[in-house]
């Protein structure tokens, strides 16, 4: 073994690990319960045990270096297993310090969120939860390990990433409590003849829906878009816009609300809801309670 590294200080590894999370000397110190000028001390050595800048200044921030994003993932990972090795076998939720990344469309984090965040606040005051928005159809926060537990509709996971499916939902049309479409049976041709509002990151006017209504030879008229569920919530309880929830998910919100649901005119296929882990963390005794509070969350209704 090289002379520099036969007294190799595994506390720059936890540095590390929070340095290229946080992205910011002062972030990373706040973490590590450290001063702004220990912090810099820090990654200064890190930066002489690795002969890489490791962050480097861009604008107003600090970006990683194609070094650090190489083994980013692999430092995460030691850390996670070196405190597994040192916390206690049996888990003490009221000494529990740990934050939890969750990964999840806004329809799920606006009725998942406060009913988790309330168990976890209950049982464990210490933890923290980070909500991070829906990314690319693909796994690789949970690979890389920036994310803890992903949840949504997970298609093509890798062998690594273990999936627990959750709930089974159908669409529902969803409107104000007195909208003219609720007086009679909402057709499918009342219901194309509405004005309609959608959910989109990307402002998209049209969706599965309107294939099905095209088979009928009817055309719904798509008057908005809305970027989150939370926001479309706010505009179908305020308008006479007709918009689409899930029947067991959103239940809870949509009374919250003031909204009423009602059947679809049309054949829509049903969702399945599940969480996502990698493998990692299978034996991660405050993971798997973070599991069990989404399983517990879910099963209840929210």
């Amino acid at each position: 073994m090289h002379a520099a590294h036969s007294k190799l200080d595994l506390n720059l590894l936890v540095a590390l690990d929070a340095l290229l999370e946080e992205g910011s000397v002062g972030g990373a110190a706040l973490r590590l319960h450290l001063s702004s000028p220990a912090m810099s001390r820090t990654l200064a050595r890190i930066r002489k045990a690795l002969g890489d800048p490791v962050l480097v200044r861009s604008g107003q921030a600090m970006v990683p270096t194609p070094r650090a994003l190489a083994i980013r993932a692999e430092v995460h990972e030691l850390v996670e297993r070196a405190a597994a090795v040192f916390s206690p076998r049996d888990l003490d939720l009221a000494a529990l310090e740990r934050t939890f990344t969750l990964q999840a469309d806004d329809s799920i984090i606006t009725v998942v969120g406060p009913a988790l965040l309330d168990r976890i606040r209950r049982d464990a005051p210490g933890a923290a939860l980070r909500f991070l928005p829906e990314g690319p159809e693909d796994t690789s926060g949970l690979r890389d390990g920036r994310v803890d537990l992903e949840i949504g509709v997970v298609d093509g996971a890798p062998p690594e990433v273990r999936v627990e499916p959750l709930i089974e939902d159908q669409p529902v049309g969803v409107v104000r409590a007195g909208h003219p479409l609720l007086d009679g049976e909402p057709t499918a041709e009342r219901f194309a003849a509405a004005d309609h509002l959608t959910v989109s990151r990307r402002g998209r006017l049209e969706g599965p829906i309107d294939e099905r209504l095209a088979e009928r030879g009817l055309r719904r008229r798509v008057v908005a878009s809305a970027p989150t569920f939370s926001s479309a919530l706010v505009m179908l309880a305020e308008t006479d816009l007709v918009g689409r929830a899930g029947r067991r998910m959103h239940a809870p919100v949509l009374e919250r609300f003031g909204l009423v649901a009602f059947d679809l005119p049309v054949e829509t296929p049903s969702t399945m809801l599940a969480m996502a882990w990698h493998r990692r963390y299978e034996a991660d005794a405050a993971h798997a309670w973070l599991r069990r509070c989404v399983r517990g969350v879910v099963a209840g209704g929210y």
